[in-house]
C-alpha cells in the first residue's frame, strides 16, 4: 500500500506531495486546485510500464489530434502531461512513492534519437532484434529526431525501461500506448479508474464478466441495494451479444444490465432506474475487480443522494480492506466527507486509515486530516474542503 506520493513538473504541480496515505484517501479543494492531476499520477506508478492508462487518461481529457494518414489514428500530445504544457528536449516529469516502504519512481523523459535500439513496447521480437547491432533507432523510425523515454523503478527490482519516437510536434502515436502481447497482467497491479461520467457500458460489461459466477457477484447486489432495497438480481441483458456491447463506446450509455425486483414480475433495465444506480454499479464493480491494486474515482458523489453516502462508504471501506485495494477519490461534497467521517467513527481504522487530503493551490503540501480530526470536523460543522 503507498504510503506517500511526490510529483515534480506534472501538470499543475511544479513540485507536491501527499503523506500520510490511508486505504481510503478522499482529496478535497478548490476546482482547478489539481485533484484529478494526482489521480492521474498515482495510477500512472502503479502501472508502471504499461501505458494504456495514459492513453485513457489523455482521450477522456482531449489531449489528443487526429493524424492525417488513411487510419486517422489518434496522436497524443504529450506536452499538456507538463507543468504549465511547456515542452522540449531534455524536459521530463517524475512520480515516485513509498510502497510498502520501498521508494517507487515513475518518469518520462523527452530526448533526442541517437544510433541505438529501441525499446520498442510492440514489439514482439525484440529479442531477436536487439542482437543486430547495426541496426539504428533510425532504421525503424525514420520520421522524427525525437523520442519518449518511460522508466519505472522499485528499489530491489529492476529497472524497466521503454522508449519509442515521437513525432515533430511532440505527440506520440496511439499505437505506442497499448498494452503490448509480452506485458502481461502480472507485470504490474490492477487500477482502475472512474472519471466523473462513470464507466460506460463496454466497462462496465467487462467488468461484470470477472465477477459473475464468483463470490464478489453477491457484493454486487448488495452494493446495488443501497439506492433501491427491492433489487434482487442483476443479470447481463444478453449474454451472447457481450462481445456486441463491448464495442459501444459512448459514456452516457447506460444499457445492457437488467435487474429483478422484488415486486415486480418483469425485469427493469438498469437505465430507467436512475443514474445512481449506475454509478454504485461501476463502483463496486470496480472495487472487486481492482483486487490487491488501486482504484480512482473522480468526484466519487456524483448522482448519488446524500442519503445514501453512509451506505456507499461502508461498501467501499469492507471491501477494499477485503480485498486489499486501496482507494483514491475525489468530492466538492460537504455531504460525502462528512458521511465518511461515520465510517471513520465506526469502523476499526487502525492499521489500513481513512484520510482526507486538502489541495491549496500554491501550497507544496497537502493538508492531512486523520480519523479523529475528521470525526470532529464533522460534529463540530468545521470545514474541510
Amino acid at each position: 500500500m503507498l504510503k506517500s506520493i511526490k510529483i515534480e513538473n506534472f501538470r499543475r504541480f511544479k513540485s507536491f506531495e501527499l503523506q500520510q496515505l490511508g486505504r481510503i484517501n478522499l482529496l478535497v479543494g478548490e476546482n482547478n486546485s489539481g485533484k484529478t492531476s494526482l489521480l492521474e499520477a498515482i495510477q500512472l506508478l502503479c502501472s508502471r510500464i504499461n501505458l494504456e492508462p495514459l492513453g485513457e487518461i489523455m482521450i477522456n481529457r482531449g489531449e489528443y489530434l487526429w493524424s492525417d494518414n488513411i487510419r486517422e489514428e489518434r496522436e497524443f500530445d504529450i506536452s499538456h502531461l507538463f507543468h504549465e504544457h511547456e515542452i522540449q528536449v531534455n524536459s521530463a516529469f517524475l512520480i515516485s512513492g513509498i510502497n510498502d516502504d520501498l521508494k517507487e519512481e515513475f518518469s518520462i523523459k523527452i530526448g533526442e534519437i541517437k544510433s541505438q535500439i529501441p525499446y520498442d513496447l510492440n514489439d514482439d521480437n525484440l529479442d531477436k532484434k536487439s542482437q543486430q547491432k547495426n541496426i539504428t533507432f533510425e532504421d525503424y523510425y525514420p520520421f522524427g529526431s525525437i523520442k519518449l523515454r518511460v522508466i519505472w523503478q522499485r528499489e530491489e527490482e529492476k529497472k524497466q525501461v521503454a522508449e519509442f519516437p515521437l513525432l515533430d510536434n511532440y505527440c506520440v502515436e496511439s499505437k505506442f500506448l497499448k498494452r503490448p502481447s509480452w506485458y502481461k497482467k502480472n507485470k504490474s497491479p490492477r487500477t482502475i479508474f472512474i472519471n466523473s461520467s462513470s464507466l460506460n457500458t463496454a466497462k462496465m460489461t467487462e467488468l461484470f464478466e470477472e465477477v459473475v459466477l464468483n463470490p464478489e457477484e453477491e457484493l454486487v447486489t448488495e452494493a446495488l441495494r443501497i439506492i433501491d432495497n427491492k433489487i434482487e438480481r442483476i443479470a447481463l441483458a444478453n449474454v451472447q451479444k457481450a462481445s456486441q456491447m463491448m464495442k459501444l463506446r459512448s459514456a452516457e450509455s447506460h444499457t445492457g444490465f437488467f435487474v429483478r425486483l422484488a415486486d415486480s414480475k418483469q425485469r427493469v433495465p438498469i437505465g430507467s432506474m436512475g443514474d445512481g444506480i449506475w454509478r454504485i454499479l461501476g463502483i463496486i464493480l470496480a472495487t472487486v475487480c481492482a483486487k490487491d491494486g488501486y482504484l480512482f474515482i473522480d468526484e466519487i458523489d456524483t448522482g448519488l443522494h446524500f442519503t445514501t453516502m453512509s451506505d456507499m462508504w461502508k461498501m467501499i471501506w469492507q471491501t477494499a480492506k477485503r480485498l486489499n485495494v486501496q482507494v483514491f477519490t475525489t468530492t466538492h461534497n460537504s455531504d460525502c466527507w462528512k458521511s465518511l467521517a461515520d465510517i471513520a467513527e465506526q469502523e476499526d481504522t487502525t492499521e489500513d486509515g481513512i484520510r482526507i487530503h486538502r489541495i491549496e493551490k500554491g501550497k507544496e503540501k497537502s493538508i492531512v486530516f486523520t480519523e479523529p480530526q475528521i470525526v470532529i470536523a464533522a460534529e463540530r460543522e468545521l470545514e474541510v474542503r
